[in-house]
């Protein structure tokens, strides 16, 4: 009989410190911050976090060509 074996990596939160989204982007820290092209999100408590769905979008627009949000931005006028 044969079995096969089913990796899963669920994030259980939306908001990540940067250690968890440059883990969630398959990053070490130091690329991410100088590769990620997500601003992070300013707590109410000060502290800063990366949304998940933004760090997704992101993701998608290197593999639909690379263009940055700026771009769209632009494009869009």
């Amino acid at each position: 009989m044969q079995s096969a074996t089913l990796n899963l990596n669920l994030s259980p939160r939306r908001m990540m410190k940067i250690g968890e989204a440059a883990h969630y982007c398959g990053m070490a820290e130091k690329r991410f911050k100088a590769l990620c092209g997500v601003s992070p999100v300013a707590m109410p408590d000060g502290s800063h976090r990366w949304d998940l769905q933004d760090l997704d979008r992101w993701i998608d627009s290197l593999k639909a060509g690379g263009g940055t949000e700026a771009d769209e931005i632009v494009d869009r006028l």
